[in-house]
């Protein structure tokens, strides 16, 4: 066994960086077989001349053993191992931490403070200074204030300029309440030396993962799901397909939190912490419920709630610009993310923007995004991807997923990142305003079927059952069936492709008991009495937001070192967009109505109004002929995963496709990725070789 003495493991030195002198600097091993794929290393930072401000992005990766005093050295090396499996998270500075209860691995992304935040941070009060032992994803904006409130309150002392230090001294001195007062993303691991346990929490909307999993040889956590199943050996864990989530998952296009596809791996939900302790399983709590509490706007009143919107926007974007490494903008030509870099330049006059699409008309939004880009006078970067890189990108992709997610868009998502890497470290984007603001059309369908609501529900299930006989695509079959249904049953976020019928055919195992209530019951419960449009938007927060929108953002642009973030996400803005009254989201011409007013000094006059397109992906073509459609053959005829998928079923509904008979696309893709991912982490029959780009680490 290994000393009570706690061991560093560092690979970059520099001279500014001391180890504490009851440590001992150890080499990572080499990576052996435990690891399934190889990744070649990168350049590291050269770590010259820039004192910085905040903290850092990395993955992380903590192991609690199932007793004081195991922790060995052979389960540092195992952690040094598997965190080497996330290394794209973190290129500039790999390591380990260790005593005799917990390891701590990390891959640090230097972004803030690069010179001095080192990972992991050691922080305690004077009375027992190196208390605390941070590993930490992420960045926290508003890391000034803390800092000079905890320091003015508390006396609190800070050894580094970074933000890291504010979450520990927040956290010694506040306590769980700490984390309400966080303006930022992140995932962190706070080892507590006195107290002996973890303390483990996620951001309020989910913009950075946590994967967690307890077997007999302890608790591990990460940002990245394969470093787990690397751990699987050492912590004893059923790596078994769960069904249930396979059967959410086709419903979906996305497992739900807290599932995984391994019944012995779950995740950390969105606004939730956990405190792990040796031998005992993970205590989780929730500190975040997002509450939307509409204000009606007095007469008078309009243009200043307008400005309240336009006032929390910039202050957002202020504080999500603030880094010492260069920070662009993604900008797909619609308003989100064009009024997100119209901010941004205002603190970064060079700023550079980046957009994606098709070479098929019709998919692309560059010519939008250039004219946007030369509107708000910054430098426009396109990247155009063709079927065959689409088709070749995959196997790597979904490596870098961990879950399969059946949203097509975070392909050509993939590409615009590596492509932004040449120039940025840090990119805006514009992801949870239309859950926060109301952007999506589908919630202007309470609207169309309010006439339903005066109805008594016997007549409303009278109208549905009469609907069923209608042929498919009858004009006011949909209209009938859905107005018989109540929100609950009827919506379930934004992915709907499969029917019971179809799934039946597709899944062997197919469970009617297992549906989308088993999400969305308990998120409905806390809604209600609010008016459907808030209910809608509380339930995405929780299902679409978290379960595509953001593992795609994250996942996308960390496989290419790239920091994302979303200053529409912040508690802030998420305070003023949940007074908006109902009125101000939806009306029956437009959403996001209240939003695009505030942006109207802001967003050019040829995008305000602009309907939303987004990164749309030619699969419906694709899957008739071409590359996209033989890969689709092969991955049917060579998948190992008969027992889970009816690949007869699957095969005769790509032929169908194929001819023209049905649309079947979002099905076809949900299915294939998941064969996709099934090759990957369970067969093992794909391969994809990883191979980092090699850009210069400090831009």
């Amino acid at each position: 066994m290994m000393s009570n003495n706690p061991v560093f493991t560092h690979r970059r030195e520099s001279p500014e960086h001391t180890s504490d002198p009851n440590t001992t600097q150890r080499r990572p091993p080499n990576i052996g077989p435990r690891t399934h794929l190889a990744i070649r290393p990168v350049a590291n930072s050269d770590g010259k001349g820039e004192s910085g401000i905040l903290g850092r992005v990395c993955g992380l990766l903590a192991l609690v053993g199932h007793a004081a005093g195991t922790i060995s050295t052979r389960t540092v090396d195992a952690i040094a191992g598997a965190s080497h499996l996330m290394r794209h998270r973190g290129p500039d500075e790999p390591g380990t931490w260790s005593d005799d209860q917990v390891v701590l691995g990390f891959n640090r992304l230097s972004i803030i403070d690069i010179s001095h935040s080192h990972q992991p941070l050691r922080w305690g009060p004077p009375t027992a200074p190196g208390r605390y032992v941070l590993v930490f994803n992420g960045e926290i904006y508003n890391y000034l204030e803390l800092r000079a409130e905890l320091a003015e309150t508390y006396g609190a002392e800070f050894a580094t300029d970074g933000d890291g230090e504010a979450i520990v001294a927040a956290y010694h001195y506040w306590g769980i309440e700490a984390l309400a007062r966080l303006r930022g993303m992140f995932a962190f691991a706070l080892w507590d030396t006195d107290a002996g346990e973890l303390f483990c929490a996620r951001d309020p909307f989910g913009i950075k993962p946590l994967f967690m999993a307890t077997g007999p040889g302890g608790t591990a956590v990460g940002s990245e799901e394969k470093c787990l199943l690397d751990l699987a050996g050492d912590l004893g864990l059923d790596l078994d397909i769960d069904p249930r989530a396979l059967q959410h998952y086709t419903v979906l296009q996305y497992v739900p939190e807290p599932e995984t596809l391994h019944r012995g791996v779950r995740r950390l939900e969105s606004g939730s912490y956990a405190v792990i302790r040796p031998g005992c399983a993970p205590e989780v709590n929730r500190y975040f419920r997002p509450r939307f509490s509409p204000v009606t706007f007095r007469r008078g009143t309009e243009q200043a709630r307008y400005d309240e919107i336009t006032a929390v926007l910039e202050d957002s974007v202020a504080k999500h610009m603030r880094a010492d490494v260069t920070v662009g903008a993604f900008l797909s030509g619609g308003i989100d993310s064009t009024a997100i870099a119209a901010l941004a330049i205002r603190h970064n006059p060079k700023l550079i923007t980046f957009t994606t699409g098709f070479e098929r008309e019709g998919f692309s939004e560059v010519d939008v995004a250039v004219a946007s880009a030369e509107a708000i006078g910054a430098r426009h970067v396109t990247k155009v991807v063709s079927q065959a890189e689409f088709v070749a990108a995959l196997p790597e992709i979904v490596w870098y997923l961990d879950e399969p997610v059946a949203d097509p868009a975070l392909v050509p998502l993939f590409f615009i990142a590596r492509e932004a890497r040449k120039h940025v470290k840090v990119v805006l984007s514009g992801e949870g305003a239309d859950e926060l603001f109301g952007g999506y059309t589908i919630y202007r369908e309470p609207l169309s079927l309010k006439g339903f609501d005066y109805l008594p529900r016997p007549v409303r299930k009278s109208l549905g059952r009469a609907s069923k006989p209608l042929p498919d695509g009858m004009r006011g079959k949909s209209l009938l069936h859905r107005g018989s249904l109540t929100l609950e049953e009827r919506y379930y976020g934004n992915a709907r492709s499969f029917s019971d019928e179809q799934l039946r055919a597709v899944l062997p195992g197919f469970n009617p008991a297992w549906t989308h209530t088993d999400v969305t019951a308990a998120i409905y419960a806390e809604s209600y009495g609010w008016d459907p449009v808030a209910r809608m938007q509380h339930l995405d927060l929780f299902t679409w937001l978290r379960g595509d929108i953001l593992v795609k953002a994250d996942k996308m642009t960390m496989a290419n070192s790239l920091e994302l973030r979303v200053p529409f996400l912040d508690p802030e803005v998420f305070a003023v967009a949940a007074r908006l009254p109902f009125d101000q989201k939806i009306t029956r011409t437009t959403t996001k109505y209240a939003l695009r007013r505030a942006l109207e000094p802001i967003v050019p006059a040829h995008v305000l109004n602009r309907a939303k397109l987004g990164f749309p992906v030619p699969i419906r073509h694709w899957l008739r002929a071409g590359e996209l459609m033989d890969w689709g053959y092969r991955m049917i005829d060579a998948s190992a995963a008969g027992h889970l998928i009816n690949l007869g079923a699957v095969r005769s509904m790509l032929d169908e496709h194929r001819l023209g008979g049905a649309d079947h696309s979002r099905r076809l893709w949900t299915v294939l990725i998941f064969l996709l991912w099934y090759a990957i982490f369970v067969e093992r029959s794909v391969v994809p070789q990883i191979s980092e780009p090699q850009y210069p680490v400090r831009i």
